[in-house]
């Protein structure tokens, strides 16, 4: 027999016991006797006998291996995080496990109990829905130490790690409206996420407060995709009475307007002013540059790591809730309409 193919039985015939006793001989627990403990030893070095560590380890909850579920790893935003927590990760000798929930909270919640039966340690997660979470409160009543970043739930108290979503929005409308407009548009995703209904609430904050009726007909709403928000774009810049102003509400949205606007042959910012939530590597290699709402997505990763290292290491102290400023990033994308 090839040294892949034995088994714990091989070994334990060989011996002349038990499963169960050779088990405890070779992972060195309960009372074995020292001349049954070396004839299993010696079995096992006999037939090249090696024990399967990671399913052990799986099994008793000791690998380290932290569970990532973020909305959806195609967002760069998200691609980003993952890569910051891994590296955090890394020199604790963790490993990160990453399963995107492409914004499904049924796949969520898939996701969370397929992990949750190999053992894993810990969670850092980015809840799909607002309100339908009970499947995460439940998981950190069990017990495994959860972090939340991006967006929280407020009926579980948890280590988070989120930015300023609703004084980012409000600070760009902010911008657009002290450089003349009036009409401006949205482009958002789905109201059940958290960021959306923050950012949302931002860009309706920032209206009122300027005395700007709010016109729910310049709001267009998609899925977070490229794809998608060209659509989005297209149709909202299709009616007659169009915006002069477009904020969109993530990189990928920003993108997608960024080709909807194009293929309709309007230029930014003579036809329409732009202001995207989230910086993203293309924004400066636009003609012009594109202003965006940042968020300092180089903290929030590690820090939500650290957080979690925290925990598994038995720190008991009351829950962290740390919300990042954002900061507005004044490029080329936004004209001032004269007169106004």
């Amino acid at each position: 027999m090839t040294q892949k193919g034995i088994t714990l039985k091989d070994v334990a015939a060989a011996a002349k016991v038990s499963r169960a006793t050779a088990a405890r001989a070779l992972n060195s627990y309960g009372y074995v006797g020292d001349e049954t403990a070396l004839r299993v030893l010696e079995a096992a070095e006999r037939l090249g006998y090696r024990a399967n560590l990671v399913a052990q380890a799986l099994r008793s909850g000791q690998l380290p291996i932290v569970g990532f579920v973020p909305g959806d790893i195609q967002n760069p935003f998200f691609a980003r995080i993952a890569h910051d927590i891994e590296v955090e990760l890394r020199k604790h000798r963790h490993n990160l496990l990453i399963a995107s929930s492409e914004e499904n909270v049924e796949q969520e919640k898939e996701l969370l109990e397929s992990l949750r039966s190999l053992s894993i340690r810990g969670f850092i997660l980015a809840p799909t829905s607002a309100t339908d979470n009970q499947h995460i409160v439940q998981l950190a009543h069990e017990g495994a130490p959860v972090v939340l970043i991006d967006r929280v739930v407020k009926e579980l108290q948890c280590d988070s790690v989120v930015v300023d979503n609703e004084g980012g929005a409000r600070e760009a409308v902010d911008y657009l409206v002290s450089n003349g407009h009036d009409r401006i548009g949205l482009l958002r995703d789905d109201s059940r996420i958290f960021t959306a209904q923050e950012r949302l609430a931002g860009y309706q904050n920032s209206l009122q407060s300027h005395g700007i009726a709010l016109d729910e007909s310049l709001i267009s709403v998609a899925r977070s995709t490229v794809e998608h928000a060209v659509d989005a774009t297209i149709r909202l810049f299709s009616r007659r009475n169009r915006p002069t102003a477009l904020f969109t509400v993530d990189s990928l949205m920003t993108q997608g307007a960024l080709l909807g606007l194009r293929s309709m042959g309007l230029s930014i910012p003579h036809d329409v002013s732009l202001v995207g939530f989230d910086d993203f590597n293309l924004a400066t290699f636009t003609d012009p540059q594109i202003t965006v709402v940042a968020q300092p997505i180089s903290e929030i990763g590690p820090l939500a790591a650290r957080f979690l290292l925290e925990r598994l290491a038995g720190k008991k102290i009351a829950p962290r809730h740390i919300r990042f400023p954002t900061r507005l990033i004044v490029r080329g994308s936004v004209a001032h309409l004269r007169g106004r």
